[in-house]
């Protein structure tokens, strides 16, 4: 089964304009971040792909926790994305996930050790960690707690 997704841009000049993308849910304005000599209006294809990643990730950890049987009592996450601009080169280099899992006070430290594993594990099986793997690399940095601590 095949599910299509339809996004609809519009631009509103040249480079250093703004325009806007509309997508199911998502419908927000977009131009070249300010860091990277644009106006920094609305988002940005760099905020994009790593928001992409990060609640693909995010979501696919959360079903792999439950289906393992693991209880949160919380679970957040940090993302960091680096671009390089080499020679006026682009390079979308890396993406770092920081997931803070939570799990319940009566969690034994097999529990620990199985949701570090896991937390590990979901960065391969995302879809959108597989769909730029080979150009963007992906780490994952996981801290484990419980709500004792």
């Amino acid at each position: 089964m095949k599910h299509p997704f339809i996004l609809n841009a519009v631009w509103n000049g040249g480079r250093n304009s703004d325009g806007t993308i509309e997508a199911g849910q998502l419908k927000t304005q977009i131009s070249i971040p300010k860091e990277m000599g644009g106006p920094g209006v609305g988002t940005n294809p760099d905020e994009m792909l790593l928001g992409a990643a990060a609640t693909c990730y995010l979501i696919t950890l959360a079903a792999m926790l439950e289906r393992s049987g693991l209880t949160t009592s919380s679970l957040t996450l940090t993302s960091e994305a680096t671009v390089d601009v080499t020679n006026n080169i682009f390079t979308y280099e890396a993406i770092k996930h920081s997931p803070i899992i939570t799990l319940t006070e009566d969690a034994s430290q097999e529990d620990i050790y199985k949701a570090i594993r896991i937390a590990h594990k979901a960065e391969g099986s995302c879809m959108i960690s597989r769909a730029v793997a080979g150009n963007v690399q992906i780490t994952t940095e996981p801290t484990v707690l419980t709500s004792s601590m």
